[in-house]
């Protein structure tokens, strides 16, 4: 089951798109990374997914319910936290929690205490007393504290320093492990979130290039290194990052298939020592950003 699939969504600003046609699933159960640069669309992507923009054009399912026609049932199952949020600054980190804990027929008093632990709240401070990276953690634990089914995510750790990050998505991580949580976080960068990540969908001028299980992606790219190649061919046509100096070549291999590939290279590159290595999701990424294009699985054939 998807908790989230779109069809053909689009949404317009004047003549421009902020996404477009827009064809994306994130399976129950999943962490899905929405990646993309700034303008690619992440937050008008989200922000229709919460029908806080309504489509130009298409449709958008979030728990099985039509984006345009979600209500209080479905609020009350969804935890959605975004960079442009303002939390209520006149309030204490303890009155937040008890305006919000009505609302939430499923909030944990238990996980809501062990958060508080986690992320070092002070109960008793104002939100305008205390620093960004506190009020950050303070938000995601009304989000994380009712135990949703789905939690959106639109770059809500944008500038904080890394390890207030790395706590966070902590704190999001004890909440996934523990039931039956979705994850779609739209992020500019993997980050610390590559442990949890299940499944990528990548964003370009509004445009989703990729949507794939990061399970694929790990065993479909390689960084190769050739030796001693006589004679130095040039690149195949779908591989990334290509340096070829006169002591080795180097390239990242996005189309990876065992036996088969290795072969081919040895074809290419007679009488040369090749080496491969696997690829974290960071690499992987940042490869194809480089390069400025991505290779899927389709162009295999």
């Amino acid at each position: 089951m998807n908790l989230i699939e779109t069809r053909k969504l689009s949404r317009w600003y004047g003549m421009a798109d902020g996404v477009h046609g827009l064809a994306l699933v994130v399976p129950q159960g999943s962490m899905c990374l929405l990646l993309g640069g700034s303008g690619a669309g992440k937050s008008t992507a989200t922000k229709v997914l919460m029908n806080l923009l309504r489509p130009s054009e298409g449709e958008a399912l979030v728990l099985g319910v039509d984006s345009r026609r979600l209500g209080p049932g479905e609020f009350a199952q969804i935890g959605y936290l975004a960079e442009d949020q303002t939390p209520p600054m006149h309030l204490t980190v303890r009155e937040w929690l008890n305006d919000c804990r009505p609302f939430y027929p499923t909030w944990d008093g238990g996980l809501e205490q062990m958060l508080l632990k986690q992320f070092a709240l002070p109960l008793d401070r104002k939100l305008r007393l205390i620093s960004r990276g506190m009020r950050v953690k303070a938000a995601l634990l009304t989000v994380l504290a009712f135990r949703p089914k789905l939690v959106v995510l639109d770059e809500p750790f944008a500038g904080l320093e890394p390890p207030v990050v790395a706590e966070c998505v902590r704190g999001l991580a004890t909440v996934a492990a523990a039931g039956d949580c979705t994850v779609l976080a739209a992020v500019s960068e993997v980050g610390e979130f590559e442990p949890l990540a299940t499944r990528v969908a990548l964003l370009d001028q509004g445009r989703l290039r990729l949507n794939e299980s990061v399970e694929d992606l790990r065993a479909r790219f390689r960084q190769v290194e050739v030796k001693g190649a006589e004679a130095h061919a040039g690149p195949a046509a779908d591989w990334l990052e290509w340096e070829d100096t006169r002591e080795r070549v180097r390239f990242v291999e996005p189309l990876y298939e065992g036996e088969v590939t290795e072969r081919a290279w040895r074809e290419r590159f007679p009488g040369a020592a090749v080496a491969a290595q696997a690829m974290t999701l960071r690499e992987i990424h940042l490869s194809m950003m480089r390069a400025g294009r991505v290779v899927k699985k389709a162009e295999a054939a």
